[in-house]
């Protein structure tokens, strides 16, 4: 069973995808994750990734998409994968269908995370990441342990593996290495793809049993 994630930043496609993980043995993959491994390889794709990333470029959607083409033939994907937050754009599935049609494989779900604006402000603004890892933490839902009963400060919040200081998201999100605003999720799947859609208070979870 393989499953896309959609929705903006802060909408909890993260949490849902390690249930999804934890209930059916899926793997979840995040292109951010991807990229970084993908990144470090001593591959061709590897190399073209690594002088894109360390420019401060993004990271083309052909590449992101082999990049993928790569990872879900792995042994870990047997049981299905669950892409989290890709694609963003119609063009973005286009590409990710054509490859996956290739290859015999192909999406059983789409779903889509709606959550009331007010509530997406609060988690990003409460947001915190480690850049080089991709760990991210929240000032009140996840704290890192140096935080104790301060105020949150670039001394205050470090990483709990690294000690390294964590940078404030603010009303921005990590994307393919580089920091890019959050704008409304150009969805324009909803007509078309999106199989299922659900709120916080309904996890994707028990739509898919």
């Amino acid at each position: 069973m393989d499953i896309i994630l959609l929705g903006p930043p802060g909408a909890g496609k993260g949490t849902q995808a390690q249930r999804l993980v934890e209930h059916h043995g899926m793997r979840q993959l995040s292109t951010g994750d991807m990229l970084r491994e993908t990144r470090k390889a001593d591959t061709e794709l590897g190399r073209k990734v690594a002088d894109i990333m360390d420019t401060g470029g993004l990271v083309s959607d052909d590449l992101v998409v082999g990049v993928i083409a790569g990872r879900v033939k792995e042994a870990d994907c047997a049981k299905g994968f669950i892409l989290d937050g890709f694609p963003r754009t119609v063009e973005q599935a286009s590409k990710l269908d054509a490859m996956l049609k290739a290859t015999g494989e192909k999406v059983n779900f789409v779903v889509a995370l709606e959550v009331p604006d007010a509530a997406l402000t609060e988690r990003i603004c409460g947001r915190w990441v480690h850049k080089a890892s991709g760990r991210s933490y929240h000032v009140t839902n996840k704290p890192p342990k140096s935080l104790g009963d301060q105020a949150p400060t670039v001394e205050t919040m470090v990483d709990d593996e690294t000690g390294e200081p964590l940078m404030p998201s603010g009303l921005y999100t990590m994307f393919v290495g580089r920091i890019v605003n959050v704008l409304p999720l150009p969805c324009g799947l909803e007509s078309s793809a999106c199989a299922a859609r659900t709120e916080l208070s309904k996890p994707p979870i028990a739509r898919l049993h």
